[in-house]
């Protein structure tokens, strides 16, 4: 065991001294008391042992969670399909509204941040379980009222409302606190963490397809909900606790919230939320227009999640040693080439399939890097102490972005028709470009208000 060695906390307004080892072994955390008593910087020890429970139930809830809105676009094809069989017959004219539905469910997945950290910052470790086991009854309990249903409006109600509550209520108890239990590493752990998203969106995009297939889509909705409930409930009931022994403050004051860095932190998030999820929603759709079967559409949104997934934990590596603000603007320029030279080509070409699956393949890869890298960017930006406020309140203006994008880019399309898929690009490349010109802001700003400018950030 390394000898102890006392080194302040790495927050700006931290009046605490601990003692810390490294954390490839363990840490363990001897808090001094702190000038400040009305916030608790005091911190829990860091163990192997919690640092594994922490990677293996955040990237299950990253994979059930994300990974169920991510594969949505498989319901979405389905829905407007004329095999359907849940719906009306013309609801495959309402491409926008059902949209809608998956943007919903995650949109509430991000933007419930700014009612569930709030919440969860007052309770006690087995209040915080509570939320999550309550969100995982929400989703189960959406899955299978959404097998019930007849009409659009239904599948908003469930499908979209209440498993967007649930989901929200499940991802923040486990999600918010896994920053705190790494260190030197971080970027690496929270790329392993959110590759769950990848991981999810690969597996379920075969599963809800086989399922409509071979069981149709009430079914399949009801089996959703088993699943989800047989997986996310121990994962719920087993949460990790904050790494703070009091409360943190989870609402961003108002110095903070006219910082430059953190207005274009908070337009960044907005609109990459809305560029980057609506690809994944019509990726299946737009499969199909241009002469691909339903099933090889799924297909190639699994393709897009599993590269994905293996994006998130090599920019997580990267950002390490690159810098992970530096990595962050990389993926998100690059989101805008791919979208704009692939996508764009291929609907300018009549529906070119080999641009098409360079596209599938390349935004995969560029996709995942800003959900890889920026909750870890935030504990750069803005300090550890107030992550949870502005992580959460970041999350809340992402679920908006996505709550906006694609409804909007389906309102653009109208009918699923090769051509009319032109302006749908150009808005998601305009998102995605103001994103990355925001990004690159936040990185000149943080140097400027550090007074120092490293290339490695």
């Amino acid at each position: 065991m390394a000898p102890n060695v006392s080194m302040p906390l790495e927050q700006r307004q931290s009046h605490v001294r601990y003692n810390q080892e490294s954390d490839s072994d363990h840490v363990v955390l001897t808090p001094q008391p702190s000038i400040d008593n009305t916030t608790s910087e005091e911190l829990r020890p860091i163990t192997r042992q919690r640092q594994i429970l922490v990677l293996v139930s955040s990237f299950l809830t990253i994979c059930i969670t994300i990974g169920f809105n991510q594969s949505y676009g498989v319901f979405q094809s389905y829905y407007i399909s004329p095999e359907q069989t849940i719906l009306p017959k013309n609801a495959g004219s309402n491409s926008a509204l059902l949209a809608f539905v998956g943007t919903l469910g995650a949109g509430l997945t991000w933007a419930g941040s700014i009612v569930v950290n709030p919440l969860i910052s007052r309770l006690g470790i087995k209040g915080v379980r509570s939320v999550g086991a309550f969100g995982v009854l929400c989703m189960s309990l959406g899955f299978g009222l959404a097998s019930l249903s007849t009409q659009i409006w239904h599948l908003l109600l469930t499908q979209g409302l209440l498993y967007g509550i649930g989901s929200s209520c499940l991802y923040f108890p486990i999600l918010s606190a896994a920053p705190e239990y790494f260190t030197s590493h971080r970027g690496s752990a929270m790329g392993f963490i959110l590759s769950g998203s990848g991981v999810g969106g690969l597996v379920f995009s075969y599963i809800i397809r086989a399922l409509l297939t071979n069981l149709g889509p009430r079914w399949t909705l009801r089996t959703l909900s088993l699943l989800n409930l047989l997986i996310s409930l121990p994962i719920a009931i087993t949460a990790s606790p904050s790494r703070f022994l009091g409360r943190r403050p989870t609402h961003v004051s108002l110095h903070l919230a006219t910082k430059p860095s953190f207005l274009l932190s908070v337009c960044a998030g907005f609109l990459q939320a809305g560029g980057n999820g609506l690809p994944l929603t019509f990726l299946a759709e737009y499969s199909v227009a241009i002469g691909y079967s339903a099933s090889f559409g799924a297909t190639l949104l699994a393709v897009s999640n599993g590269v994905n997934s293996v994006s998130r934990v090599v920019t997580g590596w990267v950002g390490d040693r690159w810098g992970r603000q530096n990595v962050l603007i990389g993926t998100v320029v690059g989101c805008v080439i791919v979208v704009v030279g692939f996508w764009g080509q291929s609907v300018g070409l009549g529906g070119n399939r080999i641009l098409w699956i360079l596209f599938v393949v390349f935004y995969g890869a560029a996709g995942g890097g800003y959900n890889a890298l920026f909750p870890t960017t935030i504990a750069e930006v803005f300090g550890l102490q107030a992550y949870a406020s502005v992580n959460g309140f970041i999350y809340f203006v992402r679920g908006l972005g996505q709550m906006f994008g694609s409804p909007v880019g389906g309102t653009i399309l109208g009918e699923s028709k090769t051509g009319n898929y032109r302006n749908m690009v150009v808005f998601d490349a305009i998102l995605l470009g103001g994103a990355a010109l925001c990004v690159c802001g936040v990185r000149a700003w943080d140097a400027v208000e550090k007074k120092e400018w490293r290339w490695k950030a």
